[in-house]
């Protein structure tokens, strides 16, 4: 008994940093309106700064909790110093450009942080008076677990009467119902923004610092906590703190105890909680209606126009120079251009997604899992190339159809999570399922045909089935299917009133942008000659996302723009030190400089030129 005693405490007190972290992401969602990826490495900074807080100031208690509260506001000052110097200007832009801004954050205080504080995890120092364990019915359970399980309820307390019984939580949960009201009635926004998002950032600070005695600190604990931090918030409602409290309990308690049923689980448990809670309340536990209109991260308001002569013509000379191209160039090009293809074939699959007004934070499950029905037909059937191509988006194209009946019934925010969430499912699986894909280590020797093995052949194959994939979903767009999914992303009412099966049509999109993401995944190992699980992780979701983002959403030829600049990016700069700091950089620039992407901001410079 005292066992299941301790592993429920045990729960409760890694429930404390989990809640901290969401609920600050939280409150700036609820009135900033922003899917803040940064809130992650403001939870590494605030483990890191306090590291060295407390080994500089002297030993103590008062000392050692008087480094944990300065390192949480050192972390709201770099929130202040981010809001006020690059989110302000992009708050009139779409939702999804802050979302890339934010991914640039992350990259460049990755690097910053090696630099700082070095590639070695850091073990964090007790806390003193707390070194010990307490007896419970013959089970230790260390002091500290318990001093965390305080905390999180004393933080819930008090966020609730700043919320509750000062004026500014007042603005602040007026801002949160209706922004536009509150700005017209006199509520200077700018202000309110700042202090909303000093205010979250000294939260995630406060919670890498709090747990730093118990996991200490490293460079991948941000993704792996804004992962964690994103399930809570969705579970718990968007911009509900109650609710982020109690769904940071579920959430530590299932890891809890999930580990002693299936050791496994641990990686995607908490993904399947989520999908569970969505499926039956689409908005979360305590989430309102209300918020899904807000949270909405779509492309409405792009207009669509089928290519006039001119630009017929510009992609006619392009085709031309790509098939002419191994003439004049080395095999290394031929292979990134390879690349380039694949990867401009996943971006215009989730493009054509997003013209539904559906955006997804795990497409790579299909890219990948294409890459992976390829690669197993080959390992274990000794499938010819030929058929592992042809077989592999048709799976996907299945897979599609299962998420996406499940994922249809949600938009906006909570629609991207979920796909998030499946893709970390299927990641789980091939990671962890050995015997079957490899794991960790992969499939390797996963060659093309021998007619295929040139690369100069490779790649005319590569471009034929690229090309041919993104000229039929460009087709796709404007047939009449194209021009309902765009209404569904404009009105979704509006089409609902007019007898349009909304769901329908976004679930065969699903499946539609399901099977040509897998086939890009199944050529993609055999260009590689290998697969592993990184091709369904989390980051190669964002990759795709930020591909199209880079490019422009304005235009149908951002995708590939996007995908041909970000791949050329990595290659170069991933040759040097501190390469995340620079392609963060980089992004940064872009998106300040270059809002509508780049094939748009070509497209607005020179659009009235290319028109018939």
């Amino acid at each position: 008994m005292g066992f299941y005693l301790v592993q429920f405490l045990t729960g409760l007190s890694d429930a404390s940093a989990l809640f901290l972290v969401a609920c600050g992401l939280s409150l700036i969602f609820g009135v900033l309106r922003i899917v803040n990826l940064a809130h992650g490495s403001f939870y590494m900074l605030g483990a890191y700064i306090a590291f060295s807080l407390i080994a500089y100031l002297p030993q103590g208690a008062f000392f050692f909790w008087t480094g944990i509260l300065l390192a949480a506001l050192i972390v709201g000052l770099v929130g202040v110093i981010l809001e006020v110097f690059l989110l302000r200007r992009l708050y009139s832009a779409p939702e999804l450009f802050i979302l890339f801004a934010t991914f640039g954050v992350v990259l460049m205080v990755q690097d910053l942080s090696r630099w700082l504080f070095g590639a070695e995890d850091i073990l964090g120092q007790m806390a003193p008076g707390l070194e010990g364990s307490i007896d419970i019915m013959g089970t230790l359970l260390p002091q500290y677990d318990i001093a965390l399980i305080v905390i999180a309820p004393l933080i819930l307390v008090g966020l609730w009467l700043l919320l509750n019984r000062t004026r500014w939580g007042i603005l602040v949960r007026a801002a949160t119902e209706d922004r536009e009201m509150s700005s017209a009635l006199g509520v200077n926004q700018t202000w309110l923004f700042t202090t909303v998002f000093f205010l979250g950032s000294c939260l995630a600070g406060l919670g890498g610092a709090v747990q730093l005695p118990k996991g200490g600190a490293n460079l991948l604990m941000d993704l792996n906590m804004i992962a964690a931090a994103f399930v809570i918030v969705v579970v718990g409602g968007m911009g509900s703190i109650p609710g982020a409290y109690l769904a940071s309990v579920i959430i530590g308690q299932l890891n809890s105890f999930g580990v002693l049923i299936f050791p496994q689980s641990t990686l995607f448990l908490m993904f399947l909680a989520m999908a569970v809670v969505l499926t039956i309340r689409p908005h979360g536990l305590f989430g309102e209606i209300e918020a899904e209109e807000h949270a909405a991260a779509q492309t409405a308001g792009t207009v669509l126009k089928p290519a006039s002569k001119k630009v017929r013509l510009l992609g006619l000379i392009l085709l031309i120079l790509i098939f002419v191209l191994p003439v004049f160039v080395g095999q290394f090009t031929l292979v990134l251009m390879t690349e380039i293809a694949l990867f401009a074939l996943v971006s215009m699959s989730l493009y054509f997604l997003m013209t539904g007004g559906m955006v997804t934070f795990g497409h790579a499950a299909f890219f990948g899992g294409g890459a992976y029905s390829a690669a197993l037909l080959v390992h274990h059937l000794q499938t010819p190339m030929e058929l592992a191509i042809f077989f592999a988006p048709l799976a996907v194209g299945l897979l599609a159809l299962i998420i996406g009946w499940f994922c249809v019934r949600l938009s906006g925010v909570y629609f991207a999570i979920l796909t998030l969430a499946f893709a970390q499912i299927c990641w789980s699986v091939v990671f962890q399922w050995a015997e079957f894909t490899g794991g960790d280590d992969g499939l390797l020797t996963i060659w093309p045909s021998k007619w295929a093995s040139e690369k100069i052949v490779f790649y005319y194959l590569t471009m034929v089935l690229c090309i041919g994939g993104i000229l039929l979903l460009r087709f796709f767009i404007f047939t009449p299917f194209g021009y309902t999914m765009r209404a569904c992303r404009d009105s979704a009412l509006r089409v609902d009133s007019i007898g349009i099966n909304l769901r329908r049509h976004q679930w065969l999109a699903f499946a539609i942008a399901g099977v040509f993401a897998g086939l890009a995944g199944g050529v993609y190992v055999f260009s590689k000659g290998s697969v592993f699980p990184d091709e369904m992780a989390i980051p190669r979701s964002f990759d795709f996302l930020f591909m199209v983002l880079l490019g422009g959403v304005e235009t149908l030829f951002g995708p590939v723009a996007g995908s041909a600049a970000y791949t050329w990016l990595h290659d170069k700069i991933a040759r040097f030190d501190f390469w995340q700091l620079a392609i963060g950089c980089i992004f940064i620039f872009l998106v300040v400089a270059f809002p509508r992407g780049i094939a748009g901001s070509v497209h607005n410079r020179f659009g009235k030129f290319f028109e018939d």
